[in-house]
């Protein structure tokens, strides 16, 4: 065996700590040693991340590989983007650390189109980056309209992975394809835009130099090796959990489109060059930093979130919760049944609602659809909407980047839908390759290979998953 490396890998909804090692036939090997739930929680009036929960489960991870005998000699670590954490000059946080969900960035585009600050397509051409609501620009903003004091305090912002690597390490930096996320990042520069930093009156000086992905941050610092029970190097993945999961994706091709299918649903393609034309932002692209400076064309669409609230709304009188496959075949149930009804999924109603089953039916009554009634046809209605809205993003980027896909590669999560992966088939008109699951602690896993020279580069990479895991097709049919 070559040497043992961790992934710590968290989304959303959930978080775990993954060993990978290569074996004798240069097959990948993967055991997951922790697992703990994330979400949000409303503190001080907003939706906020349980920071403290979350290092937690780092260390957490980190002793349990040590204490399966699986003591590795790298640490990663992802997470979801656009999110950050402000230190005041103690290296103490200023403020709560508010996820994206929260509502306070609404209308902050707007106002600073209509003030003359910002113009969001000068914003794109400069960034490449899509509108999001929540995306960090608007965040940082709201913050300063709201909580002014909190930037005058603050000496250094650090993207949520940022600060988790902080604590391990004791150093600070802004890894390049999380902070890409940020809408702040020049899409050809790769650094902050100090500018645009300026023009929207925040202080230049908090943000960090920009690290690439596949560089060492240092080793654990003292007090957590010895909490942990061993000493490790910590290397920067794409610390953006899509930048991992596109990593991950085996493509047969150069002309293959990626999807990862987890909370959120990242569709696109790897480019060498950003496109930041107008009719690019139109469609809403985004380009977000890639690993070894590549950029990720992609569209951010609302994903499992969707069937994630409907599973939590869907209880059994004595609590439990159905089960994913129960879902998925209760989809394919009613649609062999007959039931068709299709939303869009990119409808900002569906990023927050009150009831994600009531605002799937409001919607499918105000289109004149038939309203679903069982558990069974509202998931229906969901993951035909995710494979309808995949197709119009797969036409979209043929037409923006000049490529004909082939095919359409899953993984993540959502790589074990069976149904979802047939419709996306159906409706893409294109064969679905679906897996590995466990793309994004992957993608972050072969990082740590390269950099310890276990694989030689990213096509090695590639291959090494195709051969270790499987990796089902799906054919179109009618």
């Amino acid at each position: 065996m070559t040497s043992r490396h961790l992934a710590i890998d968290i989304g959303a909804s959930s978080g775990r700590a993954i060993v990978g090692e290569l074996d004798e036939t240069g097959r990948i090997r993967l055991t997951e040693v922790h697992r703990f739930e994330n979400g949000l929680t409303r503190k001080d009036g907003h939706l906020c991340w349980d920071i403290d929960a979350l290092w937690e489960n780092v260390v957490a991870g980190l002793s349990a590989a040590h204490q399966r005998g699986l003591t590795p000699s790298t640490v990663g670590i992802d997470t979801w983007g656009v999110d950050f954490v402000l230190l005041d000059d103690h290296d103490r946080r200023v403020g709560g650390v508010v996820g994206y969900r929260d509502p306070r960035t609404e209308g902050v585009r707007e106002e600073l189109g209509r003030t003359g600050v910002l113009d969001f397509s000068e914003h794109y051409a400069r960034t490449g980056i899509q509108y999001q609501p929540f995306n960090t620009a608007y965040q940082l903003v709201a913050l300063k309209r709201e909580h002014p004091e909190q930037l005058v305090s603050a000496r250094a912002l650090l993207m949520v992975p940022d600060y988790l690597n902080f604590l391990l390490t004791g150093e600070k930096a802004n890894e390049y394809t999380n902070a890409s996320t940020t809408a702040l990042v020049g899409a050809t520069s790769r650094d902050w835009d100090r500018e645009l930093l300026a023009r929207l009156g925040l202080p230049a000086d908090i943000f960090q130099p920009v690290r690439m992905p596949g560089c060492s941050l240092g080793r654990l610092r003292p007090e957590v090796a010895r909490r942990v029970g061993f000493d490790a190097e910590v290397v920067l993945p794409a610390t953006h959990d899509t930048g991992s999961a596109f990593l991950a994706v085996p493509a047969r091709d150069d002309h293959a489109a990626f999807l990862s299918s987890g909370t959120w649903s990242l569709l696109g393609t790897e480019l060498v060059a950003p496109v930041t034309t107008p009719v690019s932002a139109a469609a809403n692209f985004t380009n977000e930093g890639g690993y070894q400076a590549r950029y990720r064309f992609l569209k951010n669409i609302m994903g499992l979130w969707m069937i994630q609230r409907v599973r939590r709304e869907s209880a059994r009188p004595d609590g439990t919760l159905p089960s994913w496959g129960e879902l998925v075949s209760a989809a394919s149930t009613a649609h062999e049944q007959g039931f068709r009804a299709v939303v869009d999924a990119e409808d900002a109603r569906f990023l927050s609602p009150a009831s994600m089953v009531g605002e799937v039916r409001a919607a499918c009554e105000e289109a004149g659809l038939p309203a679903p009634k069982t558990t069974g046809e509202v998931a229906c209605v969901v993951f035909d909407s995710l494979a309808a809205d995949y197709a119009r993003t797969v036409h979209q980027m043929e037409a923006l980047t000049g490529t004909p896909f082939t095919s359409v590669n899953i993984v993540g999560g959502g790589a074990a839908n069976a149904y979802l992966n047939q419709a996306t088939a159906n409706a893409c008109a294109l064969p679905v390759y679906a897996g590995p699951t466990e793309g994004t602690a992957l993608g972050n896993l072969i990082v740590q290979f390269i950099f310890a020279g276990e694989l030689p580069d990213l096509a090695a990479a590639r291959a090494a998953i195709a051969q270790s895991f499987d990796i089902k097709e799906v054919t179109p049919h009618e």
